[in-house]
């Protein structure tokens, strides 16, 4: 009985330490640096504010968040952004798919002295997961959504996934 017992305390200790919830991801990856907006923070401003797209292409033509402006991860070009964006104090958001790879975006705005840079919380994933709207390449509304990896897709709750 007892073996038992410590067998299910063990299995449940296992389990438990897989199961990362998404506060404890993104503090492992992020330094936090940046501040975070909610999905629904950013639903409420979505007009005032300009939204970067910081993942790779396909991940963009895939879905995005209406309005953004697709700037990449690997080739970002920080003198493209300072030429289309000059001022310096409008407010920023970057999202990419789950808020990982934003923060390294976030950071090198803020270092090229951008003063109002927020980063997505949780990402695309999360602004799907809230149940807001994505649009494909073509401006049309979709259900699928890029998940970079196959391992991050368990992080999508709602929605179309599509990591090849």
């Amino acid at each position: 009985m007892i073996r038992k017992i410590h067998f299910v305390f063990l299995l449940i200790s296992i389990h438990s330490l897989s199961q990362e919830n998404l506060s404890d991801l993104l503090k492992k990856y992020n330094t936090e640096s940046v501040p975070y907006i909610s999905s629904d923070s950013l639903k409420l401003i979505l007009n005032d504010v300009l939204l970067f797209d910081a993942r790779e292409k396909v991940e963009f033509e895939t879905s995005h968040i209406k309005n953004a402006l697709f700037v990449g991860y690997d080739k970002f070009n920080l003198e493209k952004i300072n030429t289309k964006i000059p001022n310096k104090n409008d407010k920023i958001i970057v999202y990419c798919s789950l808020g990982i790879r934003l923060s390294t975006i976030a950071i090198k705005l803020k270092k090229a002295g951008y003063t109002n840079v927020l980063n997505l919380y949780g990402g695309i994933f999360e602004w799907k997961n809230s149940g807001y709207r994505v649009y494909n390449r073509d401006e049309k509304e979709t259900e699928k959504v890029h998940t970079y990896k196959q391992e991050w897709s368990k992080w999508l709750l709602k929605g179309e996934k599509k990591y090849e």
